[in-house]
């Protein structure tokens, strides 16, 4: 098939695969030949890398699948004995450890030239797969943004670390994306998991959810209603946060001690349509040309080339620089991805609405506790039931040994995973409702005279 009509059929495919999401065929000549990326980054991030390469590429387009992470590992998985894509890109390397896992993608090593100032890791995380499937191209870590206006305006303290968020003052002012719809979500609560533990983890990512105003579909979500003050704090990769400084908003962004630094990967999918544009890709990506782009402020990424450092806008953290307070186990978090984020939105994104009654009446018998302290009351009782109330409202149903034990068969057999799901949904459901029954017990019991 001649270069113009196989670039015309895969685009075709590509439109229909997308469901219409983002592609517009363009007019290619029969000397234009075409690489398509599939990607959960940002527009601002793959409108300037398309714009760059296709300039350093002449007759070559670049074609954008924009999916979120977990729909992009779907598609490629969906579409394995006949890929209509070329190159995988984006910020959760877990997904490129499960994809390289289940044999989705093709080994590729850049020229020599494209591989010097780049260290074999960064804060002992290995830049790239060892065995070649996959490359890091830039290096996130995971944090907490702010409104500086907004919490100033509500008299609120700037957040410094994870459990920070539990406090009470933050409850209805956070934000944050349901993993299973954001690979960098999924990434920042593995990493909780990994730091506080499984049990720990899972109580502080529930008292978390209590706390949020909301949970949004996609990770753009997050910087977008911290920045246009709609909430004041938001749980996100570092770029959403540094772009939003670069770009003179009123945000600032925080590392909290217990957090991961790890590289954003590109890959080749295995029996890519063109696997040269899949080369010349990954290959401007680890280009000085490449690279520099990072530090645009509309991106303000972190480059895997060390010696750019010297060039970094101010503002721009040296990762190589950072002490991750959790060395990521990518290994540990593949093998238990998808059970991860099915029991988060299990327990916190499908009962989102139960949770934050549970803890606003919690809250609101703790001040009455308080408030009967102060007047020489005994509260022994309510303290009694408060602690219990805490609990109903935290409670971690499935435990780590569980979640391996169900986790294939939850994979193998949809109506086994459908019961599950069903169960821990359950569990959480009277979980909350009890919490909000003994709360609410707590505060009678504090306001009798």
């Amino acid at each position: 098939m001649r270069p113009v009509m196989r670039s015309v059929a895969l685009l075709t495919v590509l439109v229909m695969a997308a469901g219409g999401l983002f592609f517009s065929p363009a007019r290619t000549s029969a000397q234009t030949q075409q690489v398509a990326v599939i990607t959960s980054f940002p527009k601002e991030l793959f409108d300037a890398y398309k714009a760059a390469f296709e300039k350093a590429n002449p007759g070559w387009t670049m074609a954008v699948v924009p999916k979120p992470t977990s729909a992009a590992i779907t598609h490629v998985r969906e579409r394995a004995a006949r890929p209509d894509v070329d190159v995988f890109w984006a910020s959760a390397v877990d997904a490129f450890f499960f994809l390289k896992a289940n044999n989705f993608l093709e080994r590729y090593a850049p020229p020599a030239e494209l591989r010097r100032g780049i260290p074999d890791k960064v804060a002992g995380f290995p830049i790239n797969d060892p065995d070649g499937f996959f490359l890091g191209f830039a290096v996130s870590g995971y944090g907490i943004m702010w409104n500086k206006t907004y919490l100033a305006r509500n008299r609120l303290p700037a957040p410094k670390e994870w459990d920070d968020l539990v406090k009470p003052v933050y409850f209805g002012h956070l934000l944050i994306t349901a993993p299973s719809r954001s690979g960098t979500t999924h990434l920042t609560v593995e990493t909780i998991l990994q730091g506080y533990g499984w049990q720990k983890g899972w109580e502080l990512l529930i008292q978390m959810g209590g706390n949020m105003g909301a949970i949004t579909e996609r990770s753009f979500g997050v910087p977008e209603g911290v920045i246009a003050g709609h909430y004041g704090i938001g749980v996100v990769i570092d770029f959403f946060g540094l772009s939003a400084i670069a770009s003179g908003q009123p945000i600032d962004f925080v590392y909290p001690s217990l957090t991961s630094v790890v590289p954003a990967n590109v890959a080749m999918i295995k029996g890519a349509p063109n696997p040269e544009g899949a080369r010349r890709f990954i290959n401007f990506l680890l280009s000085d040309e490449g690279q520099r782009l990072l530090f645009k402020p509309e991106i303000a990424r972190l480059p895997v080339r060390t010696t750019l450092y010297t060039e970094a806008p101010k503002g721009i953290p040296n990762p190589f620089k950072m002490q991750a307070g959790v060395q990521f186990n990518a290994d540990l978090s593949a093998d238990r991805y998808n059970v991860t984020n099915r029991m988060f939105d299990q327990i916190i994104t499908f009962r989102h609405a139960d949770l934050k009654k549970a803890w606003e009446a919690i809250y609101r018998a703790e001040r009455a506790v308080e408030t009967a302290r102060a007047a020489g009351r005994d509260v022994t009782e309510a303290e009694r039931l408060l602690i219990q109330a805490r609990a109903s409202a935290r409670y971690v149903h499935v435990s780590e040994k569980m979640a391996a034990e169900v986790s294939g068969g939850m994979e193998r057999d949809a109506a086994y995973r459908s019961a599950k799901e069903r169960e821990w949904g359950e569990v959480a459901r009277t979980s909350y409702a009890r919490a909000l029954q003994q709360a609410t017990q707590v505060e009678e019991l504090a306001r009798r005279r």
